[in-house]
């Protein structure tokens, strides 16, 4: 192999984004894995948001405008979560605030770069694009179930609890949009 890696010419893999990043590891109060949660929750909504907006108007774009609005009733409900736990209303720059994150990145549910993201689906067909929303809400579902597990106050489980069932439905949805439009295409 002269040359080495650089003087390579043939296939390279391509595949998503990389996901997964645990950025539940740095957090220690339950206030804080919820502020970190509102935040891979917001992240979601954004790229939703942004996959229905170039889908257009239309069954396929609703599905990512429904998963974005389904993304803000999470964060509502960790808000509802933080008040309760804390004790106090959530100051202006809540979360970034709690964890001391100065950093502009987006992230979503799964670990995910929303940039990343975005640029990996540009060109992508609408397939493509329900397969990595699917990668998406599985990681949700299981960080969810872990966290239903951490948490020691009984209303916080219940929450995560709740929002795990959420991801499973949000992912039982695009699966059934993914076979349609398989069944449609053979």
């Amino acid at each position: 192999m002269a040359g080495g890696i650089k003087a390579w010419h043939g296939l390279v893999a391509e595949g998503e984004p990389e996901s997964g990043i645990p950025y539940f590891t740095a957090a220690a109060s339950p206030e804080e894995l919820i502020a970190l949660a509102w935040l891979l929750e917001e992240g979601s909504r954004k790229f939703y948001y942004s996959v229905s907006a170039l889908l257009g108007d239309n069954e396929r774009g609703k599905i990512f405008l429904d998963l974005t609005a389904a993304e803000e009733r999470h964060k509502e409900a960790l808000l509802r979560l933080y008040v309760t736990l804390s004790g106090k209303e959530p100051d202006s720059s809540f979360p970034r605030s709690l964890l001391g994150a100065e950093s502009d990145e987006d992230v979503m549910e799964g670990g995910m770069r929303i940039r990343d993201a975005l640029r990996w689906i540009e060109g992508k067909d609408p397939l493509r694009m329900l397969e990595i929303s699917m990668s998406i809400e599985t990681n949700s579902y299981d960080l969810y179930l872990k966290m239903h597990q951490r948490m020691q106050d009984e209303k916080a489980k219940e929450v995560f609890f709740t929002l795990a069932r959420e991801e499973k439905q949000h992912l039982a949805k695009l699966t059934a949009s993914l076979d349609e439009m398989l069944q449609a295409a053979a």
